[in-house]
């Protein structure tokens, strides 16, 4: 709580989009002219002087700019006297953000991460039953798989095969259904593919709304 209401003077006098959480700070905006680019210069220049007014420090090797855009002119700023490095992609609220909003980047890492965990309960779980395995996915591999579904979801077939692919292996880990198509096992066990719980999240987001 002291925190928040310390950073809360952050945006004051910030004419560009800013976004705090924890202790990750964005500033972004529409930049496709000069004096955009002066705007979010002038800015960065403020977040510095309220850093240093404060005696606050920004981890400037962990600033970096996200330029977006098929025709982006790259412009280069600075935070105080450091020039700020270009990055390919960036985690917005634990989602990776891409320079090419492709989400290719975010279907790997959250693909990654679940086979991983699927691992990891293949290797310290002996039982194949559908009682143990199914829960396991549903409580630990498949939250991997649908975080955050409203924010990003997979453009290309070969994101949306690499998603796929962890629940296939996790439903064929399953005694009594090896020789099932996926179909049919996802049937079996009572689950919806990943594109219809994607397609459920969003309706149900914006019914909500």
């Amino acid at each position: 709580m002291l925190f928040n209401i310390f950073i809360n003077a952050l945006d004051n006098s910030i004419g560009s989009s800013l976004t705090k959480s924890g202790g990750d700070t964005k500033l972004g905006g529409e930049v496709d002219t000069s004096e955009g680019r002066a705007i979010l210069q002038r800015d960065l220049d403020r977040l510095e002087e309220w850093a240093s007014k404060d005696c606050m420090k920004f981890s400037k090797d962990h600033c970096k700019v996200l330029h977006l855009g098929q025709h982006n002119q790259r412009a280069q700023y600075r935070l105080g006297s450091v020039w700020l490095g270009s990055s390919v992609a960036e985690r917005f609220l634990g989602v990776l953000v891409g320079n090419k909003l492709t989400m290719s980047q975010q279907c790997a890492a959250a693909a990654t991460k679940a086979n991983q965990m699927l691992g990891s309960i293949c290797r310290g779980i002996t039982s194949r039953d559908r009682d143990v395995i199914t829960p396991l996915y549903s409580a630990l591999v498949r939250l991997h798989l649908e975080y955050c579904t409203q924010f990003w979801s997979p453009q290309f077939k070969k994101d949306v095969d690499r998603l796929v692919m962890v629940q296939r292996r996790a439903t064929k880990m399953i005694r009594g259904l090896e020789n099932l198509p996926c179909e049919g096992r996802l049937k079996d066990l009572g689950l919806f593919s990943l594109e219809k719980r994607r397609l459920r999240e969003t309706s149900s987001q914006y019914s909500g709304t």
